[in-house]
């Protein structure tokens, strides 16, 4: 017997406001006949193509430290630079540059939400392909 996901937890402050922001980054929308509201403590979103589920729950405590656990995201269509700065556009801020650490073409960026919550922006597929 094994386990399978249901889905990714992410403590935050706002609930809401953060689940609306990675709505816009991800474009997730709210789980049918439940939708998110102002206020609400817990807020989930999922992808309408895959069904994953990112599950937004309000805590005390502020975000201290490093993340241990943090989402690669990969973009749709175009490229990984262009992703970047649509994201930086929604609000994320840059955590570290590691475009082209191991050659040119490669590499990643390490950008935050509006919380402070690390994530990374991968080259896409078709840049991918093309290495």
């Amino acid at each position: 017997m094994t386990s399978y996901i249901s889905h990714t937890s992410i403590d935050c402050a706002n609930a809401y406001e953060l689940s609306q922001w990675w709505k816009s980054l991800l474009g997730y929308v709210d789980v049918e006949g439940d939708p998110n509201e102002p206020g609400d403590e817990e807020c989930a979103i999922v992808d309408p193509d895959t069904g994953a589920c990112l599950l937004f729950i309000e805590v005390p405590e502020d975000k201290s430290g490093k993340n241990r656990l943090h989402l690669d995201l990969r973009p749709r269509a175009g490229s990984r630079d262009e992703e970047v700065e649509r994201v930086r556009a929604l609000g994320a801020t840059e955590v570290a540059d590691l475009r082209g650490t191991h050659g040119p073409g490669t590499g990643w960026v390490v950008l935050a939400d509006p919380e402070g919550n690390e994530f990374c922006i991968l080259r896409s597929e078709d840049e991918f392909a093309g290495s």
